[in-house]
């Protein structure tokens, strides 16, 4: 249930959520949930029969005086474990707030061990481990001086209740109001009620563990997830692939600064557009719009003129290839990368897109050939094989949009014009969005938009932006002194 509800929780959670919290929410509250309701209600269900049965034999077997007094200690008890949860309670919770920084901490440095190793910093994040596993440890020393000093306060009040037993019981034998018998039979009732008692401490910690563990969690649960999609859409295999945007502007949640403002173009079906501009103009952003990874205002962007708020993002999102700046591949094979997201691996296929990206005589000196694994975060690849594989499995199923975000920035200028024509003479009847800061890449693009602080400075072919001599004419300009003093 926890993992069903984080995927479908919108990035804005991800955008400032740490992966170490959430991994200790996944292992170490859902154990303690799962003992709390698990081996917890089954001992407290233990508890109140055996008390219930015990008391009972106890008051109308034996002798009611003799029973009240074995109880005196037990406003005791309710005292101590009053006192005893609360702090069981928020120690609890602290330890789970260090478990979770020791835990991203570790996750950060293993993701990034590379980087860590190049700029000798080995030292510096185990002196960062360090410092949050003691932080850690400390933690869990409070706890246990409270759960330590609980359980025998239990035993100890448990113990005056045999004393007063003995003591009284032994006494009302010697007179003669109860019996040997009734005496033996009542301490063995009163040892049957000793284990809940004793109990009662262990019961109080997991119990209380549980709980704090269940309030993080739910501190997710009440997080909303992507709007829920509802009506009747017409089931729609593919699209056209004709992009209208209509004076879309957008701001980032938590943010007062508008990303994207006043924004309008059209796209054909079959059209390349490209979208340059300086780093932070909005580029990335109005891809995401586009797929809905964020959500667009209404009635500002349109998918063969029809408003993409009414497209089920599942249907819309099949209908888009995307590739990243940032690509993210799975510990898997070559082949099971490139086909995810399709239910099935058509090798065929593959070798065909791994050819389009000029992926295809690299993948065959791996030992293995498309069966090779990448290893974790495609560990084994060069930064220019990670990428052209991204747009390898972004091409697998052939869709009509194809998103491509600054993808290429790891490719030789060569290789990335080769790929980029390959697309165009395989894409023609299909559309093909370029954001790219290499601007020699996107000359043969269809429309050009130039972005400039999220609003669009200028647009047009790449010949009648060099002609205003603008913005683009500028970027073009520095680029080309810059591959000449190379």
């Amino acid at each position: 249930r926890f993992f069903g509800h984080l995927v479908h929780l919108p990035p804005s959670f991800f955008d400032r959520q740490k992966t170490g919290e959430l991994m200790a929410l996944a292992t170490n509250d859902i154990s303690a949930v799962r003992l709390c309701f698990g081996i917890g209600v089954v001992m407290l269900t233990d508890t109140i029969v055996l008390t219930l049965v015990a008391l009972s034999l106890m008051f109308l077997t034996i002798d009611i005086p003799l029973t009240l007094l074995a109880l005196i200690p037990l406003p005791l008890m309710a005292l101590v474990a009053t006192r005893f949860s609360s702090l069981i309670h928020w120690r609890f919770k602290g330890v789970q707030a260090a478990f979770a920084d020791l835990t991203g901490d570790v996750q950060e440095t293993l993701t990034g061990i590379r980087v860590v190793q190049t700029f000798a910093r080995e030292e510096s994040r185990l002196a960062s481990f360090t410092r949050r596993n003691l932080s850690s440890l400390e933690a869990n020393i409070h706890l246990a001086r409270v759960a330590g000093l609980l359980f025998p306060l239990i035993q100890f009040l448990a113990a005056l209740s045999f004393l007063a037993v003995l003591g009284y019981g032994g006494s009302l034998v010697v007179k003669g109001i109860i019996t040997l018998g009734d005496f033996v039979a009542f301490n063995g009732y009163l040892a049957a009620l000793t284990w809940p008692m004793m109990a009662l401490g262990w019961l109080i910690n997991l119990i209380q563990r549980g709980i704090a563990s269940m309030e993080r969690l739910n501190q997710v649960f009440s997080l909303e997830q992507a709007p829920v999609e509802t009506g009747l859409f017409p089931e729609i295999s593919e699209t056209k692939g004709e992009i209208q945007v209509r004076n879309l502007s957008f701001t980032y949640p938590n943010s007062s600064r508008p990303t994207l403002q006043h924004i309008h173009f059209q796209i054909e079906q079959g059209q390349t557009l490209a979208i340059v501009g300086r780093t932070g103009a909005g580029k990335s952003t109005l891809l995401q719009l586009l797929l809905r990874i964020y959500e667009p205002p209404g009635k500002t962007i349109f998918l063969d003129n029809r408003d993409i708020l009414d497209w089920p993002r599942e249907i819309l999102r099949k209908n888009f290839g995307y590739v990243p700046q940032e690509t993210f591949l799975f510990s898997t094979s070559i082949k099971n990368n490139i086909s995810f997201g399709s239910e099935s691996c058509d090798l065929e296929r593959v070798r065909e897109v791994t050819r389009t990206a000029h992926l295809e005589e690299e993948i065959m000196d791996f030992p293995g050939g498309l069966r090779a694994l990448v290893g974790e975060r495609g560990i084994n690849l060069s930064g220019g094989q990670k990428q052209r594989m991204a747009i390898a499995r972004a091409l697998y199923r052939n869709p009509q949009l194809l998103l491509l975000d600054d993808c290429l920035a790891a490719v030789d200028a060569a290789t990335e014009r080769s790929i980029l024509q390959n697309l165009k003479k395989l894409r023609q009847d299909r559309t093909t969005i370029i954001v790219s800061h290499r601007l020699s890449s996107i000359q043969n693009a269809d429309w050009i938009i130039v972005l400039e602080e999220g609003q669009i400075f200028e647009e047009g072919s790449h010949h009648q932006l060099l002609t205003q001599k603008g913005l683009y004419y500028q970027l073009y300009q520095k680029q080309l002194l810059e591959e000449e003093l190379e």
